[in-house]
């Protein structure tokens, strides 16, 4: 498995450097730029190369480190400083998810290299609820690296980094790695059914979250932000399946690797072009004078929809068919989740695709905001192109015959394939592409053959669901409410009590000794007279405390 993320890593890597070339051939930052971006696959290098969870976790920590100074590379925009530390603080959240599992496992067995933990969850050395515990700390983890419910708010706000980080940090690297953790620690899920129903439950959920928010958007990168995390469900909902999906998330993971850097890729051509303006409804009509970005976008948008025989076709249907063999109300649930969001994939991405290709045009030739959009230069449409074949066959290579399965076997187990399919195959395919292809049809009838509004809908002219859609289904508001603001009311309250109560009391302390002492001082007037009169005092005092006590 770390040869498969390897050549992931580097293949998908190289092609994105040698787009940054043409990309980022003006900003004057270019070269912190691809010092930033080696140190980003190099982290990653290390994170699947380690053959323990310690290494692992350095290499998990230095692309927490890197991806974030990439988000927020152009830090003079407020807007990306705050993506880049919002991206940080949240990724810290997992990140002790991880870091506790791997106490907790050095605790328990004593090592943490993969063949003594992984030996010892197989043995029953660790305890079901260790074990659990564990599981669910990893998850943890993986939901904060991955972009996964409920840590998902971050993924789209790393759109404010360069073009060029959004394809490398959502397609083939940093957000795969929560889908890596949790195929490498496969032996510890097998062995924990509750850990691997709350894997299958996120990675349903955050389907639809992505779904759904990808619909209301109009920035395009934004919408594939939001593509990814749902893209990122369906291989967690594949390996919460347990054996019978581990490989199959894999294989999703790599397809979605080529069609999803292609897509990335693809609107940085069209940002590029228009004088980075990344609003789909100020495009339009772009095909003809982008024709090399058009048939390369449009194939990584036609993988994504699953149009057979493109990749995702293969692997996204492998998962749904695996979601419904699950079998009883569970299978039919999560099944039914999973064909859902196939449909609407279609529409919104349909919707990007017309919004952005096709249709009048709705950019000026003239005036202060005129636009003159042209083909990107051949070092960016080379990688394009390269990635376009792979989003057109790299699904049938890893699916077909079953030779993926069969070649990530003796680290993931034999796939289960129980011979009796809840529903058959070929009917759920059909179903499948009839669900798809009514999305392309809902998104065509409303794009395609109706104007498109220049200006968005104010949230008084549309629905609820539009309305919670566009405010991110209010994920932030929910974190703002039930994490941040009571994180500084907290830091208020305990400011408070450190100023007040801790520096209160030494303070006080010392104006009290210091007034106690000034006061005292004043007993040292120099005079004899006064200092024999003390002395008597002293005298009386001690002669009347003898006779009391005798007398008592």
């Amino acid at each position: 498995m770390s040869a498969v993320f390897v050549l992931l890593i580097t293949g998908v890597g190289t092609l994105i450097h040698v787009y940054s070339i043409g990309y980022m051939a003006h900003d004057p930052g270019r070269r912190r730029f691809f010092a930033y971006m080696n140190l980003f696959l190099a982290s990653m290098l290390l994170l699947v190369l380690g053959d323990n969870f310690l290494v692992l976790y350095a290499g998990w920590e230095l692309v927490g480190l890197s991806s974030y100074l990439l988000i927020k590379f152009w830090e003079y925009k407020p807007a990306a400083a705050t993506a880049g530390n919002k991206a940080f603080y949240m990724n810290r959240v997992g990140d002790v998810g991880l870091a506790l599992a791997i106490m907790l496992m050095f605790a328990t067995v004593g090592s943490t290299n993969y063949d003594s933990v992984f030996g010892a969850a197989a043995a029953d050395v660790i305890g079901y609820g260790t074990l659990t515990a564990i599981a669910l700390l990893l998850l943890l983890g993986a939901c904060g690296k991955s972009g996964q419910f409920p840590l998902q708010a971050w993924l789209p706000d790393a759109m404010e980094g360069p073009t060029p980080i959004s394809a490398l940090i959502h397609a083939a690297t940093m957000v795969t790695a929560g889908v890596y953790l949790i195929a490498r620690a496969s032996p510890i899920f097998t062995e924990t059914q509750a850990a691997r129903t709350v894997v299958v439950i996120i990675g349903a959920v955050t389907i639809l979250i992505g779904c759904v928010i990808g619909c209301a958007y109009d920035d395009i990168k934004k919408v594939l932000a939001y593509s990814t995390v749902s893209q990122i469900g369906y291989m967690f909902l594949a390996v919460g399946l347990g054996p019978a999906g581990y490989a199959l998330g894999i294989m999703h993971l790599l397809a979605h690797g080529f069609f999803k850097a292609g897509l990335f890729l693809g609107s940085g051509s069209v940002i590029h072009a228009m004088d980075d303006e990344q609003d789909m409804r100020r495009y339009g009509g772009l095909w003809r004078l982008m024709p090399i970005t058009w048939v390369t976008f449009g194939l990584g948008y036609l993988a994504i929809i699953g149009l057979p025989p493109l990749s995702g076709f293969f692997t996204k249907d492998k998962i749904i068919e695996a979601a419904f063999d699950k079998g009883g109300t569970s299978g039919y649930l999560l099944g039914s989740i999973a064909l859902l969001g196939a449909g609407i994939t279609a529409f919104y991405m349909t919707r990007l695709f017309f919004m952005t290709f096709h249709g009048e045009r709705r950019w000026s030739t003239s005036g202060p905001q005129a636009k003159h959009p042209h083909e990107s230069p051949s070092v960016m449409t080379g990688p394009m192109t390269v990635l376009a074949v792979g989003s057109v066959f790299a699904g049938g290579l890893f699916v077909l015959g079953g030779s993926m399965q069969h070649w990530l076997s003796p680290v993931l187990g034999e796939s289960v394939e129980e011979g009796v399919h809840t529903i058959s195959p070929a009917v759920l395919t059909a179903l499948t592409l009839l669900v798809a292809a009514g999305g392309f049809a809902g998104a065509y009838l409303r794009y395609q053959l109706r104007p498109v509004d220049a200006v968005a809908r104010p949230d008084s002219e549309v629905g609820l669901v539009t309305v919670a859609a566009r405010h991110d289904l209010y994920a932030n508001t929910f974190n703002e409410t039930v994490f941040m603001r009571p994180g500084q009311y907290l830091t208020r309250f305990l400011v408070w009590l450190d100023t007040v109560g801790v520096d209160g009391v030494v303070r006080g302390t010392a104006a009290g000794i210091g007034g106690l002492s000034g006061r005292l001082r004043r007993a040292q007037t120099g005079f004899v007279r006064s200092y024999a009169l003390s002395m008597l005092g002293g005298a009386v005092l001690v002669v009347a405390a003898v006779l009391v006590a005798r007398v008592g």
